[in-house]
């Protein structure tokens, strides 16, 4: 079967014919198989959901019991057959859950990786390269300039503010899902065991992390009703970066704002939003791993999605792979 037919973009998402399914559609549809749980890609209103435990999990705690209208757990390396294609999920390496999927119809096999990261994360699963003969990839940050340093290197940056200055907050942006929990874990394996605050958005996602082993330690709602605000003088403050916009986050003493971000490598992002500390922390790859994960599982076909497309596509073409941009869209770095 070619590639193409197999699998192809549609203005609702990719779809499979074949199996009539679609993966991570932008709108609803009768069935869907979902790659992890940021809302650019798992939507609600979907008749029947496809997706591992922890993702189906993380859409009920973000959109309700009704999400959907049945649900079925895709467990990770099982083999399922839908209609005339066979499916299977293996970790993605993005966030808790997060699944790449390889759907299989007579002798072809397409990986969808979704979004993932090929660094170490101790609050989810390492990606798994697997074998395909199209692999498509996301480009969110596929440009030769974007070479992400150690996180290592990122949480001492904040662990010396929080030195430097002990008098005031340490607010540090980072999406809901995902990042914030990498943030706190890492904090907590540099041993900054003091308490963490954390905006309310944040609170049934962190719990959920902790119902699924992660220990993130002395975690506290950042709210100033009823504490003193020199309270959170020289504490970290975590919460999504659309908190920070509003009067929320000018009432804890003299904040230190932080965004925790693969974007905040360039100097005109983090200047825009009136960030002081940039922390180069990111959920997806940069170049090199990007380049790195295509050489590893060697497609015969490369298809780029949802970021800087003709880059990666260029350099698959240099390097003799046949590649194509997706042009697919309702996708945005939300999990960045």
């Amino acid at each position: 079967m070619k590639p193409d037919t197999l699998l192809f973009p549609t203005p609702k998402g990719l779809f499979c014919e074949v199996g009539q399914f679609y993966v991570d559609p932008v709108q609803p549809v009768e069935r869907a198989l979902i790659t992890h749980g940021h809302a650019d890609h798992a939507r609600s209103g979907h008749t029947h959901v496809l997706a591992t435990r922890e993702t189906l999990d993380i859409m009920r705690i973000r959109y309700g019991e009704d999400f959907c209208e049945s649900e079925q757990v895709a467990s990770l390396g099982e083999r399922l057959t839908i209609n005339g294609a066979t499916v299977s999920f293996h970790p993605a390496g993005h966030v808790l859950g997060s699944a790449q999927i390889a759907v299989e119809a007579q002798g072809t096999r397409i990986v969808v990786s979704g979004d993932y990261k090929r660094r170490r994360d101790p609050t989810c699963l390492p990606f798994e390269p697997v074998s395909c003969d199209v692999f498509i990839t996301e480009a969110t940050f596929g440009l030769p300039v974007f070479h992400h340093p150690d996180d290592r290197h990122e949480i001492a940056k904040l662990l010396t503010s929080l030195r430097q200055f002990p008098e005031r907050a340490h607010l540090v942006g980072a999406y809901a899902l995902g990042k914030a929990q990498r943030v706190i874990a890492l904090l907590r394996e540099a041993g900054h065991d003091a308490p963490i605050y954390i905006h309310g958005a944040l609170v049934k996602l962190c719990d959920y992390y902790r119902t699924q082993g992660y220990d993130l330690g002395d975690l506290r709602p950042a709210t100033i009703a009823g504490q003193d605000r020199q309270a959170f003088a020289g504490a970290v403050v975590i919460g999504p970066p659309s908190a920070f916009a509003d009067k929320w986050a000018r009432r804890f003493p003299d904040p230190v704002s932080i965004f925790a971000s693969g974007w905040m490598l360039v100097r005109q992002r983090a200047k825009q939003r009136g960030v002081e500390l940039p922390m180069i922390v990111s959920d997806h790859c940069d170049w090199a791993e990007l380049t790195q994960t295509i050489r590893e599982i060697a497609p015969s076909q490369v298809w780029v999605t949802h970021g800087r497309e003709e880059a990666l596509v260029r350099w698959c073409e240099l390097q003799g792979i046949d590649a194509r941009p997706l042009h697919l869209v309702g996708y945005d770095d939300e999990g960045e």
